[in-house]
């Protein structure tokens, strides 16, 4: 995402880091995690659980660090100088990398019954958490109410976790993202972007992201390719900024921690859905794929080729365009609607397809991008967009991961938000 950070432009030179360990594959990490916290000039202490010891040994983290290893609560040496509550009060902010699934369960519940859970309990710092953990895990909704109840208490971050090839064969979200990543994500928080404030603090998000699907018959449905990430990454990059985020999620569509989350299928449910909450919103984000044609009327059952026969006539009708309906039922300058157009075409091309849609949606900005191309399509972890506003402006973002493009989104959209307005304030 950001590339490791230096001590020199980094802003960590100084900073006292707490490192977290707990007991997950993705442990071995924390060497390489602990290392570039240091080359950037920050103290570090690391304390592990005793699960994570079974992943890699103090003696390396210790090295790396400089200092000693803290590993029991009860420890007679540290704790006669009540050391828990030390490493807390002296931390600047508490990095727990890798972040397992039952850390997070008892950070949630409040528990402290080990050092780590002591300090994260007793800590005034901020606290950033790098999940990873397997896919089915990370997805379980009781992993994710976790995780929305600590992001909401406004101490508290996430980074990650990471898309792939997990160490349990699985292939999906839940790898911890590179500590690269991690270390720059804890500069930007030290820097003063604090969990919960940000530029889009008090604002409401609504954010629609992934596939419809259009029933055909009873098993079958018209669909298209689209994964949901990249509205997720938008959902996930606000709520990061302090905005209250709902997701409005397809099928397939990532979870977003910190986001309040209602599911559709069919463009009708959308709509229904947008209805309810474009009118108080401030910004409508129409990331979601919504298919331009449907069957007028499902099949009962199940449509045989013997009963149909060898050939069979689908009749479909236009979808009625969504994003141009709010923006034609909406009052004033609220909400702000962005569009996304997925074409495929480049260059130019797609900058005057996005330009045409632009005008003909009546929204405030629209994202174009070639899903054609190869590495930035449908289900890809990278993007490369053309933003364009509605006064003509227009600004290319380089390929980078669908969370990066994201954030340099709203780089770009926050100052351009209408006021909010005096009942928000």
């Amino acid at each position: 995402m950001n590339g490791p950070v230096t001590s020199e432009g980094g802003g960590l030179a100084g900073k006292r880091i707490v490192l977290g360990v707990t007991g997950g594959i993705a442990a071995y990490k924390a060497a390489e995690l602990c290392r570039l916290f240091v080359k950037a000039g920050a103290t570090v202490r690391v304390v592990m659980t005793e699960a994570a010891t079974r992943f890699i040994a103090p003696l390396t983290l210790q090295t790396l660090s400089g200092a000693p290893v803290a590993l029991d609560l009860f420890d007679a040496a540290q704790e006669a100088e009540i050391g828990h509550i030390r490493l807390a009060d002296e931390a600047d902010l508490l990095v727990v990398a890798p972040a397992t699934a039952d850390f997070i369960a008892r950070m949630a519940a409040g528990m402290a019954d080990d050092l780590l859970a002591a300090v994260v309990l007793a800590t005034r710092a901020p606290v950033l958490l790098a999940p990873a953990m397997n896919v089915n895990m990370w997805t379980n909704p009781v992993t994710q109410a976790n995780l929305t109840g600590l992001l909401r208490n406004g101490r508290v971050a996430t980074v990650g976790p990471d898309r792939g090839e997990l160490a349990c064969g699985w292939i999906g979200a839940g790898r911890l993202i590179e500590p690269a990543d991690i270390v720059a994500e804890a500069a930007r928080l030290l820097a003063g972007a604090a969990p919960g404030g940000g530029d889009l603090a008090g604002r409401r998000v609504v954010v629609t992201a992934g596939a419809t699907r259009e029933p055909i018959d009873g098993v079958r449905f018209l669909g298209n390719r689209s994964s949901g990430k990249m509205g997720a990454a938008m959902a996930e990059a606000a709520v990061a900024r302090g905005a209250d985020v709902t997701l409005v999620a397809g099928p397939e569509a990532p979870a977003v921690p910190g986001a309040r989350r209602i599911d559709f299928e069919t463009a009708a449910d959308l709509q229904r859905v947008l209805a309810d909450l474009a009118p108080r919103a401030d910004i409508v984000v129409m990331a979601a794929a919504v298919a331009d044609f449907r069957p007028p009327s499902p099949v009962a059952g199940k449509l045989s080729r013997r009963t149909a026969g060898s050939e069979i006539a689908l009749t479909l009708e236009a979808v009625p365009d969504l994003l141009a309906g709010l923006a034609r039922a909406r009052r004033g300058a609220r909400p702000y609607l962005l569009g996304f157009a997925a074409e495929t075409v480049g260059g130019d091309a797609l900058a005057e397809r996005a330009a045409a849609k632009l005008r003909e949606k009546r929204c405030d900005a629209i994202v174009a991008n070639d899903v054609s191309a190869r590495g930035i399509g449908f289900g890809a972890d990278d993007n490369q967009v053309t933003l364009l506003f509605g006064d003509g402006a227009r600004h290319e973002i380089a390929r980078a991961p669908k969370r990066a493009v994201a954030d340099s989104l709203w780089n770009l959209l926050a100052g351009r938000l209408p006021a909010r307005e005096p009942a928000d304030a």
